[in-house]
Parts: structure tokens; C-alpha cells; sequence
């Protein structure tokens, strides 16, 4: 009997010390990610870190690697400047995407730390859903919702995908985006500048309804904040506005530039960087505006879009819009709830474009080669270092 007691006891006080280890560590566990994401004084505009609703965001190695087929290259589904992207599937059969931060890679722990803080706090219909990340050894991943259709990259530079993007699809990508920016710019809690919107960013769910993504270099503004300057220039060339690529000053504007650029994009099917025309040097924004200055728009508009199911004056106002958006000066850009209402309301008075910024690719940059800098700065420089991702 006595025995029966003693067995008993040591049972459950085991089952007490586990408990406790189980609870230390994950304690542990959670301090580390808290301090890891903590680090460098990362906090929003208020002042107050955004790390802490993160702690019940932690997937294990194990569950990705499980989920990835231990990142077999066939379940790698693309390759950004944060490092590769795999399709995984969870015990439960959910789908996710995973980002796997590489040795190698041009964002590093910083950018890390910015996507996971910040786009925990985001949520909109045209933003994509970060579920979570990993922090284990020298593993970095962020965890995001799985999006069959992978970014508009794929589809609208492709000859026999884009025929599947009617005017309608289109219109309603740009419509999505510019909702998504919006939001960013004005509608949530934080002023949010995206830093690197493009085409390889924009994903599309099953739908084909866009979510923007990558937020490895936007910044949050705090309060009556509208610019910034810094001396590492992060971006993707044919995207960037004047006055960011040349000077390192960056805004709310700057966004609109790279969605000016989006649109031009997607109504032509063509790249602005790497655009070729037979009868001139101009890439697609300056061939847009020599299409408007001729007055002939809609020259610019896809010949894979069926004519039936086009609209003219939409496609019109469309290439206006996207004019307007990559004015040369930001102060002429219109703000992202302008550009809302001008897309979404038939009869909004539109305002004839000025000549807009880099029309032609080759521009001269005074880049400091010797600048070892990775950090941000609002100290005025005419130095300006470049640092071009590479497209998925």
C-alpha cells in the first residue's frame, strides 16, 4: 500500500516539474522572441512595442519543415530579396506560404523585424495575412497565407497568361491595389509607406483579387510626419520616384509614383524597366506620355484585352490616372484618396498630367561606394547608395 502511495506521489510531482519546464520554456521561448524583435528600440509611432500579440504566432522548425517537405525545391514557388519562397501544408491541411530569410540575402534581421511588427498590426482585404513566423538557431521565416495565383508579375508579363486578365480583372486590380494604399497612407493606424510596391509584390488570391505584400522596407510615419530622407536607397529600379532614387527623400508620394507605374503596367501588359519601342528610347512611362501628348491613350492599352469587353473611357481614364500619379514633382501627384475617387466615380474632374519623372531609363546617380551604412538616416546627404532588389 505504501508503495502503491509513494508511486503516486512521485507521479504527479512529475507531472508538476514538467508542467513547470514546459511553461519555463515557453516562457523562455517567448522572451527571446521578444527581445530578438525588440531590439534597436523597434517600436511604432505611439511608442509602444508591437511584439507582444506575436508570442502565439510562433511556429516550431519542425511544423515547416514538416509542412515543406524539408524545403524540397519543388515546393519552392519563388525567389525574393528576402530569400526563397515555399508552398507548405499544415497538419490540419491549411496551405501557407513560407519566406526563408538566406545567409545571403539583401533584407536582413531589420527587415524582418519590420514585416513581422508591422504587418501583424495590419488588416484589410487587400493586404496579404501574415499568420506568423519561426525563430529557431539561425532560421528566420515569416508565415503567410497561401495565394494559388502568386503575384501579378506572372500574369501580366507573360503572353498567354495576360489574355486571361480582361479589362474588367484589371480594372479591379487596380482598384484593389489602390484600396490597399490607401488604407496604408491614411485609413489605419499607422502611416505606412510601402517603400517597394510593383507588380512581384502584388498577390492574387484565388479570386484574382490583389493583396499587397512585402513589407521588409516600408516605414511607419508618426503623427503630422510626411517626409523622410535616407541614405540607403531600397527599392526596385523602374518604380522609384525621382526624388527617391536620386536624393533618398521618400513619402506617401513616392508610393503614388510606383502605383502610376502599376497602372501603366497592367493596362499595357509591359514592363516600364527593360520597355523596348522601334521608334524611340523612351520607356513605358515616356511612352505614355508621348501616346497622351499625340493624343492617343488608348495606343497604350493591351491588344490581348477582347475589344468587346473593354471600356474606352475607362481605359482613358486609366492612363490619365496613372500619368498624374508619376508627375516629376510629388507635390503634383494626387494623394491615394483622390486617386480612389477619380477611378471610382464615372464624371470625376481629372486634371490634364505634367511631364512626368524618368521617362527614359539611363539617369545619372552619384552613388558613395564607399558607404558601409545599413541603417536609416534623416541627415541630409547628396550621397545616395542604391540598393536594388531582385523581382520574384
Amino acid at each position: 500500500m505504501a508503495m502503491i502511495v509513494i508511486i503516486i506521489v512521485v507521479t504527479i510531482f512529475g507531472m508538476i516539474l514538467s508542467g513547470l519546464a514546459g511553461y519555463y520554456v515557453c516562457q523562455l521561448r517567448k522572451a527571446a522572441v521578444r527581445a530578438r524583435l525588440q531590439s534597436k528600440s523597434f517600436h511604432d509611432s505611439s511608442g509602444v512595442c508591437q511584439s507582444d500579440d506575436l508570442e502565439s504566432r510562433l511556429f516550431d522548425l519542425s511544423t515547416i519543415i514538416s509542412a515543406t517537405q524539408k524545403f524540397s525545391s519543388v515546393n519552392k514557388i519563388g525567389q525574393g530579396g528576402f530569400g526563397p519562397v515555399y508552398k507548405g501544408e499544415l497538419a490540419d491541411g491549411k496551405e501557407i506560404a513560407v519566406k526563408r530569410l538566406s545567409q545571403g540575402s539583401g533584407q536582413g534581421l531589420e527587415e524582418f523585424k519590420n514585416e513581422v511588427v508591422l504587418i501583424a498590426k495590419l488588416q484589410h482585404r487587400n493586404l496579404v495575412c501574415l499568420l506568423g513566423c519561426c525563430i529557431e538557431g539561425d532560421e528566420r521565416m515569416l508565415i503567410y497565407e497561401y495565394l494559388q495565383n502568386r503575384s501579378l508579375d506572372h500574369f501580366i508579363f507573360d503572353k498567354t497568361k495576360r489574355k486571361l486578365l480582361s479589362w474588367k480583372k484589371r480594372f479591379d486590380i487596380i482598384m484593389g491595389i489602390a484600396r490597399g494604399l490607401l488604407y496604408l497612407h491614411e485609413d489605419s493606424k499607422l502611416r505606412i509607406i510601402h517603400r517597394d510596391l510593383k507588380a512581384s509584390n502584388i498577390l492574387l488570391d484565388d479570386q484574382m483579387s490583389p493583396k499587397i505584400s512585402d513589407f521588409g522596407i516600408a516605414r511607419i510615419f508618426g503623427g503630422e510626419q510626411t517626409e523622410e530622407m535616407t541614405k540607403r536607397v531600397m527599392g526596385t529600379f523602374g518604380y522609384m520616384s525621382p526624388e527617391y532614387a536620386m536624393s533618398g527623400h521618400f513619402s506617401v508620394k513616392s508610393d503614388v509614383f510606383s502605383f502610376g507605374v502599376l497602372i501603366l503596367e497592367i493596362i499595357s501588359g509591359k514592363k516600364n524597366w527593360g520597355f523596348y519601342h522601334p521608334d524611340h528610347d523612351l520607356n513605358l512611362i515616356g511612352h505614355a506620355w508621348k501616346e497622351w501628348n499625340e493624343e492617343k491613350p488608348f495606343e497604350l492599352v493591351d491588344k490581348e484585352i477582347i475589344l468587346e469587353d473593354l471600356s474606352k473611357s475607362e481605359a482613358i481614364k486609366c492612363v490619365q490616372v496613372g500619368l498624374l500619379c508619376v508627375q516629376q514633382r510629388p507635390e503634383d501627384r494626387p494623394a491615394m484618396s483622390s486617386v480612389v475617387f477619380m477611378l471610382s466615380h464615372e464624371n470625376a474632374n481629372l486634371t490634364n498630367p505634367k511631364e512626368p519623372g524618368f521617362c527614359v531609363e539611363n539617369f545619372s546617380i552619384k552613388i558613395d561606394q564607399s558607404s558601409t551604412s545599413t541603417g536609416e538616416t534623416s541627415n541630409t546627404s547628396n550621397h545616395v547608395t542604391i540598393t536594388a532588389l531582385a523581382g520574384r
